[in-house]
C-alpha cells in the first residue's frame, strides 16, 4: 500500500500558524544550541593554544630597554621551559609540577613569575646553574672570563606616554628622542644583545656568586634601571636567583606596540598611537 503524504500534514483543527510558530522556535533554539557548541570549541581551543603554544605579554617598564620598551605586547612561546600549573589560565593547578621541564638558553629573553609577589616579570637569562657570575666595573663575568663588550655607540629612542628620558642617564635630543650610552654584550656562545649603560653606579659592582642547581641568574638589557638577580627578592623589587619552577615562557617577538597616546573613545588614536616599526620584531 502507498502512504498518502497528507497523513504528516495537522489535522483540521490543528492551526497552521501554531505550527509554524514551533517548527519556528524550534529551528532557533537548534541555532542557538550549535552556536552555543561552536563557541565552547573556540574557548577549548584558545585556552589550549595559550597554556600550550602562545601566549601575549605586555612590557610595563623600562628596564629591558632599548630592545623592549613600555607598551610593547610580547608573544611568547610556552613550550621551551616545560608546563606547570602557571601555564595554565588563573594558575589552575592541573598540572603536577612541572612536565617537559628544561633549562632556559643563555641570552633568552625569559619571562617569569615573580618568586614574592607573582607578577610577570622579562629578563635576559645570563646565567645558569654551575655558572659563577660576578660585574666588575658594568662588566659581566661569566666563568671569570669578561663577556666581550662594544662600547662607545649611542642609541636614540621616542620619548611618549609610555617612554620617558631619564635625566641620570639619558640626554634628550632635538625635543624628542632620548639618548642612552649603548653597550653590545656577547655570550660564549656568540649571541649579543644591545644594552644601556648610564655610566658608573652601584649596580655595576658585586662579588662572584655560583648558581645553584634549579636556578636563573637573570638581569635586564637597561643594566642601570633594572631590578634583577643582583638584588634580594622583595615585593615589587629584586628578583634574587629565579628558580626554574617560575619560567613561564620564552619572548620570541613584539606582536603590537603603542606609544601611550591611544584614546578608548577615539578609535583612530588607536592607529596613530602605533609604533609600527616595532611590530614583528623579533628577540
Amino acid at each position: 500500500m502507498n502512504e498518502n503524504p497528507r497523513l504528516a500534514t495537522p489535522d483540521a483543527d490543528t492551526d497552521p500558524g501554531e505550527v509554524t510558530q514551533a517548527q519556528t522556535r524550534a529551528e532557533e533554539q537548534e541555532s542557538w544550541g550549535d552556536f552555543l557548541k561552536f563557541l565552547l570549541k573556540l574557548v577549548v581551543i584558545v585556552l589550549i593554544f595559550r597554556s600550550f603554544i602562545f601566549s601575549p605579554f605586555t612590557i610595563p617598564s623600562e628596564s629591558m630597554l632599548p630592545g623592549l620598551r613600555n607598551g610593547d605586547y610580547l608573544v611568547a612561546a610556552k613550550w621551551p621551559y616545560g608546563y606547570s600549573r602557571l601555564s595554565l589560565p588563573l594558575e589552575v593547578p592541573l598540572i603536577p609540577g612541572r612536565i617537559f621541564a628544561s633549562l632556559p638558553e643563555r641570552g633568552d629573553v625569559v619571562i617569569f613569575k615573580h618568586p614574592v609577589d607573582g607578577t610577570d616579570y622579562v629578563k635576559r637569562a645570563i646565567g645558569l646553574p654551575g655558572d659563577t657570575i660576578a660585574m666588575r666595573g658594568g662588566t659581566v663575568y661569566l666563568n671569570g672570563d669578561p663577556l666581550p663588550q662594544e662600547r662607545g655607540s649611542f642609541v636614540d629612542i621616542p620619548m611618549s606616554a609610555n617612554t620617558s628620558c631619564r635625566s641620570d642617564g639619558g640626554t634628550v635630543v632635538d625635543g624628542n628622542l632620548c639618548r642612552y650610552r649603548q653597550v653590545i654584550e656577547t655570550l660564549p656562545s656568540g649571541k649579543s644583545y644591545r644594552t644601556i649603560d648610564f655610566g658608573r653606579s652601584m649596580q655595576d659592582d658585586f662579588e662572584p656568586i655560583v648558581v645553584p642547581s634549579g636556578k636563573i641568574f637573570v638581569m635586564g638589557d637597561n643594566r642601570d634601571n633594572s631590578l634583577d638577580s643582583r638584588f634580594p627578592p622583595q615585593s615589587g623589587g629584586g628578583v634574587g636567583l629565579v628558580d626554574a619552577d617560575l619560567l613561564v615562557a620564552r619572548a620570541t617577538m613584539v606582536l603590537w606596540s603603542t606609544d601611550g597616546s591611544a584614546e578608548w573613545l577615539l578609535p583612530w588614536t588607536w592607529f596613530t598611537a602605533a609604533r609600527w616599526d616595532r611590530i614583528g620584531s623579533t628577540l
